[in-house]
C-alpha cells in the first residue's frame, strides 16, 4: 500500500500540452488572453487525472464520505472536493513473523520464524474497516504464533511444522476475513532451541540408537543359538551329515590359494579321511 499521489505523470503531461496549446494560440491570435485560460485547464487536469496500476485499488472520498473505488487505469476526481485513500496492493504479499524465547507446552524456550502469505480480496473493507491492515496482519500473526507455541510440545513443533502452519493459517484467516483480507498459508521456517538442550537431545538420540543396536544384536545371537541347537539335534541322530558338514567346512577353508589348514589326527580318524584319501590314491594308481 503506497500513499496518495499528489501528481500523476499523465496529469503533468496534460499540463504541458495545455501550456503549449495556450502559447501557440496566443501567438496566432496575438492576444495573451488564451494563455491563462489554458494554464488553468492544465492545472485542473494535473490534479484531476489520476492513475492506478493493474494490481491497485483506491477509495475516493467526497467531502470525507466514501463514494466508491477506482482503478486500475486512469480515473478522474474533482480537486479539493475529492480526496483519495492510500493505494491498496491486491497482489499476494509476505509478512515475516518471529517469536523469541517463547515457552512451549513442556516449558522449553524456543525461537520460531514463520512466513505469512496473504492478500487483500476486498479493498473497500481493507480501507474502511482497519487503519493499517499491513501492521495489523503483522501483530496478529506474531500473537497467534506465540499462542500456538504455548499449546504444543517441542517434539510436535519439530516434527509437525505443516500441521502447526495450517493451524495458524486458520486462526489468522478467521480474524482477517472481516477486514477483506485472506491468509493463504503460513509456513514455519525455523525452530531454534538452546545449545545446551540441543546437546542433551543429541546424547539422548545417540543412546537410543545404541540401545536399539544392542537389542538387534542380542536378537540375532538368540536366533543363531536356536539354529545351532536345531542343527545339533540333527547331527546327533545322523553322523554322516556331521561328517559331510565337517568336510565342507574343511573344503571352504582350503579352497583359497596358498591356504594351509592343520587338521588333528583324531579329526582325520573321526571323519574317515585317511581311508578316503587312500581309496582316492589307489584309484589314481590303477588308472
Amino acid at each position: 500500500m503506497r500513499p496518495e499521489l499528489k501528481i500523476s505523470s499523465v496529469g503533468a503531461a496534460l499540463l504541458v500540452v495545455s501550456l503549449l496549446a495556450g502559447a501557440v494560440l496566443s501567438a496566432l491570435l496575438r492576444n495573451p488572453a488564451p494563455m491563462p485560460a489554458f494554464a488553468l485547464v492544465g492545472l485542473y487536469l494535473l490534479f484531476a487525472i489520476r492513475k492506478a496500476d493493474q494490481w491497485e485499488k483506491v477509495a475516493v472520498l467526497r467531502f470525507g464520505k466514501y463514494i466508491g473505488l477506482r482503478g486500475p487505469g486512469l480515473f478522474h476526481i474533482i480537486p479539493v472536493v475529492d480526496t483519495l485513500s492510500r493505494f491498496v496492493d491486491q497482489r499476494v504479499r509476505v509478512a515475516n513473523v518471529s517469536a523469541e524465547s517463547t515457552l512451549t507446552r513442556d516449558t522449553v524456550p524456543v525461537n520460531v520464524d514463520a512466513i505469512v502469505f496473504w492478500l487483500v480480496w476486498n479493498a473497500e473493507k481493507a480501507i474502511l474497516e482497519v487503519q493499517d491492515f499491513a501492521q495489523a496482519i503483522q501483530f496478529s500473526a506474531q500473537t497467534a504464533l506465540r499462542e500456538s507455541i504455548g499449546r504444543h510440545e517441542l517434539h510436535q513443533m519439530v516434527a509437525e511444522r505443516e500441521m502447526m502452519g495450517k493451524e495458524l493459517q486458520r486462526i489468522l484467516d478467521e480474524k482477517t476475513t472481516a477486514w477483506g483480507i485472506t491468509v493463504q498459508s503460513v509456513e514455519i521456517r525455523d525452530v531454534q532451541i538452546p545449545p545446551e538442550l540441543q546437546d542433551a537431545m543429541s546424547r539422548e538420540a545417540q543412546a537410543e540408537r545404541e540401545r536399539r543396536a544392542r537389542i538387534i544384536l542380542g536378537t540375532a545371537e538368540t536366533e543363531i543359538a536356536e539354529k545351532f541347537g536345531t542343527a545339533a539335534l540333527t547331527y546327533q541322530d545322523n553322523p554322516v551329515a556331521l561328517h559331510l558338514r565337517a568336510m565342507n567346512m574343511l573344503y571352504e577353508a582350503i579352497k583359497e590359494k596358498g591356504a594351509m589348514v592343520v587338521v588333528p589326527s583324531s579329526a582325520v580318524e573321526t571323519m574317515g579321511l585317511g581311508g578316503m584319501l587312500g581309496t582316492v590314491s589307489l584309484g589314481k594308481s590303477k588308472t
